[in-house]
């Protein structure tokens, strides 16, 4: 992914959401989980996680475009059953301290 850059990828809770349990005990919480972690292994996901306090979730993401953004998220179960919809993609420019390849 020589080509990649960074991005912030901004998602909230969908319609499927059900209010006042913990992302743990949404439906299917561990194959959604899996994926992020696929995601990460592979370099994509940089990190993710909630926004405390929020119906967000902040994702750091490297890609080559926001098709590719768009591509692998429409696999996470949380995407395909409305769990989680993307609100804002946008390419992220560090300016202070650094994001490692790892």
């Amino acid at each position: 992914m020589s080509d990649a850059r960074l991005f912030a990828v901004t998602r909230t809770r969908g319609g499927a959401w059900k209010a006042g349990l913990p992302a743990e005990q949404q439906y299917d919480w561990r194959g959604h989980f899996d994926y992020v972690q696929k995601l990460h292994a592979e370099g994509f996901v940089v990190a993710a996680g909630s926004l405390d306090g929020t119906a967000d979730a902040l994702l750091i993401v490297r890609a080559r475009d926001e098709r590719e953004i768009k591509e692998k998220l429409e696999w996470d179960s949380w995407t395909a059953n409305d769990l989680l919809r993307t609100t804002r993609v946008a390419p992220w420019t560090v300016r202070v301290g650094s994001v490692e390849r790892g």
